[in-house]
């Protein structure tokens, strides 16, 4: 999502063959859960859909995130022959794992895909850290990992939104030819960031952060900047239905759609996920190898906060064609025509996987 605490922000095949076998299926719904974020989930403020479980993995810190899991239907997955990678997804700044589980998670279990939607500390019904941050890019792209590692099955497609965009590009330039987490002869750094059979950028803040765009919208369009500003960096959309309807979303939002996404925003970060100067000193993110991992940039036209050359910035940083979906704002998979998005996604994922098996 948007940042926390800023002002405006930016948004070749895989290596088949250094694949291994598929790990035994995920035991997710048996997660470890820690005591403070299981008793917090006795009074989550999202209701799941039936077939949607709440479960926390606890990481090597000792806290936990949240996470959601909806399985794949079997009628689905059997129906294309072929075996579908696992769907991991990542929000951004105010908002946490329930923002993939309203429309995204079941649409795309439908399809035949099993989902897991992630909600990082400090944000959702995860554990909160000490300190004034949830954490480092860092920090949460280790997070990340760790959950791969160890909870799912076989090399998954990792999907980032906004601020999540930027951790999937983290996790990406840090990606090892490892999905084992028994091979006590290799450090950490070996270990930390398995193989995904694919990425997926929505919005996404470009690799070197939002400066670029920031200055842009100052110099062209000083009322938006001025509006993105005071809805992010002041969380005045946390108080105005207008300014968080055109902050998020489309026009043709109905009003009390947008009352429960912000109520739900609202209450979604305890922490800011970055600091943001911090995080700055840290960009730009380094590109992964050539060929290590297949792409998808996916844009909105009518985002308010990821402006067109923000998306084209992402793309030429990784040598993509960059996909702008017509008629849908920031919140892609919550938008009011939130299937555009998903459609583009799973046409991608089926072009994928025939890649795979020509």
């Amino acid at each position: 999502m948007a940042a926390a605490g800023s002002p405006p922000l930016v948004g070749a095949s895989p290596l088949l063959s250094l694949l291994p076998p598929p790990r035994k299926r995920s035991a997710m719904p048996r997660a470890a859960v820690s005591a403070s974020a299981s008793a917090r989930a006795k009074a989550c403020s999202y209701q799941l859909r039936e077939g949607q479980f709440r479960r926390f993995h606890r990481l090597p810190s000792g806290l936990a995130i949240e996470v959601i899991f909806q399985e794949a239907q079997a009628a689905a997955a059997a129906e294309e022959g072929l075996r579908n990678p696992p769907l991991v997804f990542i929000h951004g700044s105010f908002h946490a794992a329930w923002c993939w589980v309203e429309h995204w998670l079941p649409f795309f279990s439908d399809s035949g895909y099993d989902c897991y939607a992630l909600s990082l500390l400090g944000q959702g019904e995860s554990d909160v850290p000490s300190g004034a941050a949830a954490g480092t890019l860092k920090t949460h792209t280790s997070d990340v990992a760790d959950f791969i590692r160890k909870e799912v099955r076989s090399p998954p497609v990792l999907i980032g939104h906004s601020f999540g965009g930027l951790i999937v590009q983290s996790y990406i330039s840090n990606m090892t030819y490892s999905y084992s987490s028994e091979q006590p002869s290799l450090s950490e750094n070996l270990v930390a960031h398995p193989l995904l059979a694919g990425a997926v950028l929505v919005c996404s803040v470009p690799p070197t952060g939002n400066s670029g765009l920031v200055w842009r919208y100052l110099l062209t369009k000083p009322i938006a900047a001025i509006k993105v500003t005071l809805s992010l960096a002041a969380k005045a959309f946390a108080n105005s239905l207008p300014l968080c309807k055109e902050t998020f979303f489309s026009s043709t939002m109905e009003d009390h759609l947008v009352l429960k996404y912000q109520e739900l925003m609202k209450a979604s970060s305890k922490l800011p996920l970055f600091d943001l100067r911090k995080l700055n000193a840290s960009l730009p993110v380094s590109p992964p190898a050539k060929g290590t991992v297949k792409l998808l940039i996916m844009g909105a036209s009518d985002d308010f906060i990821v402006d067109t050359e923000g998306l084209q910035e992402t793309a030429r940083f990784y040598g993509v064609q960059a996909v702008c979906v017509e008629g849908v704002a920031h919140d892609m998979m919550l938008d009011s025509r939130w299937e555009k998005g998903a459609q583009t996604f799973l046409s991608w994922l089926q072009e994928l996987q025939r890649d795979q098996i020509s």
